[in-house]
C-alpha cells in the first residue's frame, strides 16, 4: 500500500514539475500545450501560485517599462513604446478583453 502512495505522489510531484516547466515557457507555447490539459483536471494542480511564481519578472515598482511595439487598432501602423519617452507620462493598462 505504501508503495501505492508513493508511486500517486511521485506521479503529482512530475505532473507538478511538468505545469511548471510549461507555464515558464512564451505564451504562445504555453497555449499550444495547454489547449490538451483537460478541464477537469485543473483542480488538481495549484494553478495560481505556480503561475504568479512562473511568470515573475524582473521590474519593480518605479522601473522603466521595456520597449515593445504593438498594432494601432485599425492596423494602419505600428506604435513603439520607445517613441512616447520624454513626451509625457504614458500610463500602460493590461487586461483582456474577450
Amino acid at each position: 500500500m505504501l508503495w501505492l502512495f508513493g508511486g500517486t505522489l511521485a506521479a503529482y510531484a512530475a505532473l507538478l514539475a511538468v505545469m511548471f516547466f510549461v507555464m515558464c515557457q512564451p505564451p504562445v507555447w504555453f497555449g499550444r500545450v495547454m489547449r490538451y490539459f483537460p478541464m477537469r483536471a485543473m483542480p488538481l494542480v495549484p494553478f495560481p501560485p505556480m503561475w504568479n511564481v512562473a511568470r515573475r519578472g524582473s521590474l519593480r515598482v518605479g522601473d522603466e517599462a521595456p520597449d515593445f511595439e504593438l498594432p494601432l487598432l485599425d492596423r494602419t501602423r505600428q506604435v513603439r513604446l520607445s517613441a512616447f519617452r520624454g513626451d509625457r507620462p504614458v500610463v500602460l493598462v493590461f487586461g483582456s478583453y474577450t
